[in-house]
């Protein structure tokens, strides 16, 4: 007499190879998409974050006074850091040193005035290495970056434009990175966090934005490799890779005026942020961009180009808009 168990395997090996191989082929495939969806909502929403103490009692942030920068400012003192604040306005660094400073009284606040633009910044990079000498710098978030004020075509970008978004998103990425680096080396621990752009990592081209797009597929490329470097002398490099955000550079380029359910504000974002560092070398933290990502992934590349493009002379024709109306304005 056939028990249940002899009938199963009897009715396996009377089915065609074929269709035992598809069988299998199917249930690892499901078993891979089920695996990844855990992980994601592991990563995105139940993992612990570190305590970025662990890596030394101050952060360095560029770029913070604005945005998602002034943003990590708030979160890192909450996360109860030291801070060390770069921007180009003195005006803004001490409104918002003096705002951190009462609401987290205990930590301290160094403050430096660094235009990026500039062509030359020794001046601002040796401050930064003299501000950090004696101190134990254990984050560093690589915030400060530019884009065109208008979309355009690559032969009508103004040198002026182009060598601003080389000089801060690729320069001063780098130099900073340079300077701070090297004190992690000496104690064998520390995380740095490039903020690079989905505009050159997740979509495969981002036209009338060219130069911009190359210079945050630098800072993400940087990242990649630093990771490598460093990740057995106990430095945790990443570059962290948001689609839009409720800033004012977003408003700017893409006519963003509010946070969404897929456009977070910049402490939404960062909050999100927070979390990720110094795990995977490259992450996009806000869950609902890594939405975006995994359905982009599923378009060819053909149609996101062609979908690009044609966001990019939409907006080429609305800043050309707005340029003749300041025109017109002006002459009357």
């Amino acid at each position: 007499m056939h028990t249940m168990k002899d009938t199963f395997f009897l009715s396996l090996s009377t089915q065609p190879i074929w269709l035992l191989a598809l069988s299998l082929l199917g249930f690892f495939t499901i078993l891979r998409h089920a695996t990844s969806v855990v992980q994601w909502v592991f990563r995105a929403f139940l993992r612990p974050s570190k305590d970025l103490r662990c890596y030394g009692s101050w952060g360095v942030i560029t770029g913070a006074t604005d945005g998602i920068g002034k943003s990590f400012a708030y979160q890192l003192a909450r996360a109860g850091l030291n801070l060390i604040l770069v921007s180009r306005s003195s005006t803004k660094l001490k409104a918002v040193s003096e705002d951190i400073q009462s609401q987290f009284p205990d930590t301290k606040v160094k403050i430096i005035e660094l235009d990026f633009t500039e062509d030359d910044i020794s001046a601002g990079i040796a401050e930064i290495e003299e501000v950090i000498e004696d101190l134990d710098v254990g984050v560093l978030i690589n915030n400060v970056g530019i884009t065109y004020p208008n979309a355009s075509f690559f032969h009508e970008v103004d040198e002026k434009v182009w060598m601003n978004v080389f000089k801060v998103n690729v320069k001063g990425t780098t130099r900073v990175t340079k300077v701070v680096l090297p004190k992690m080396i000496k104690k064998n621990k520390g995380a740095i966090v490039n903020i690079g752009s989905g505009a050159a990592v997740i979509v495969p081209s981002h036209p009338l934005y060219a130069i911009y797009a190359a210079s945050k597929a630098y800072v993400d490329q940087l990242s990649r490799s630093l990771h490598v470097e460093y990740k057995d002398r106990g430095i945790d490099v990443q570059c962290q890779v948001p689609l839009y955000v409720a800033t004012e550079m977003a408003s700017r380029v893409a006519s963003v005026s509010r946070a969404s359910l897929f456009i977070p504000s910049a402490d939404d974002y960062v909050r999100a942020a927070i979390r990720r560092i110094g795990y995977e070398p490259q992450c996009t933290p806000y869950w609902s961009h890594s939405l975006q990502w995994c359905f982009t992934c599923l378009l060819p590349e053909a149609v996101l180009d062609t979908w690009r493009l044609s966001i990019g002379l939409q907006r080429r024709r609305k800043g050309s808009d707005a340029i003749k109306g300041i025109e017109s304005c002006e002459q009357e």
